[in-house]
């Protein structure tokens, strides 16, 4: 094993990498553990114990932060001419379609959420190669196909994400900055957890939560006690 940096040794000290601590405590221990000289990300990956091949135990959904991520998000509206006042007074950062249905088959995808309308996905479903693996396919679950464009994109730079469990069967999601304040992401990964809930499959059985880590940007996972959750 390597020698540790004197970072690494000061943030080393400052937790117990074995023990799992309350969510109150692991958010204040989030922001003491980052050494990055940006804002770090804060995020939450929790461990659920389904089996994402089965179709009845896909956990998917959105949720609304309270405090939303911290970040700046990119969004572009694809949409009929109709609509193109309505998605920039929402605050869409792109709006338009064929241009753009043109740029992104070009490989441009330089956005974090794509919206549209349920008429035009017949040339946004000619992109799924090009978006899906990038998770940038719209989806009428996420809230993302809908005829409210103004509302999809109020609620996205408010800080609602869309999440997916992976084929480990793991939920990864930002729930803030390292710069915020502990109160609020120990209450957006709440609402996270809070949501999760929820949605457990009812094929599930046993214990549904396996495990829920704390982390920021290039710093140590903190364990979370779910049972204090409870």
């Amino acid at each position: 094993m390597g020698r540790l940096t004197k970072n690494q040794k000061a943030v080393a000290e400052k937790f117990d990498a074995e023990k799992p601590y309350t969510l109150d405590k692991a958010s204040s221990l989030v922001k003491e553990c980052s050494t990055t000289k940006f804002d770090s990300s804060v995020d939450l990956a929790v461990r659920l114990a389904v089996d994402p091949r089965k179709a009845n135990q896909m956990v998917r959904g959105t949720v609304s932060l309270p405090h939303g991520t911290g970040k700046d998000v990119k969004v572009l509206v694809l949409c009929p001419p109709d609509k193109d006042q309505e998605a920039l007074d929402a605050g869409a950062d792109y709006v338009g379609l064929d241009e753009y249905v043109t740029k992104i088959k070009g490989g441009w995808t330089d956005v974090d959420v794509i919206i549209t309308t349920p008429q035009v996905m017949g040339k946004v479903g000619a992109l799924g190669r090009v978006l899906g693996p990038r998770g940038l396919m719209p989806n009428p679950k996420s809230g993302t196909v809908t005829m409210d464009v103004a509302k999809a994109v109020t609620d996205v730079k408010a800080g609602k994400i869309d999440f997916k469990v992976d084929k480990f069967g793991i939920i990864h999601a930002s729930v803030g900055k390292v710069s915020f304040e502990a109160e609020k992401i120990e209450e957006n990964a709440k609402e996270l957890i809070a949501t999760l809930i929820k949605l457990k499959p009812a094929s599930a059985k046993g214990s549904y939560i396996k495990s829920i880590i704390l982390s920021s940007t290039m710093g140590p996972g903190i364990r979370i006690d779910f049972k204090s959750l409870v």
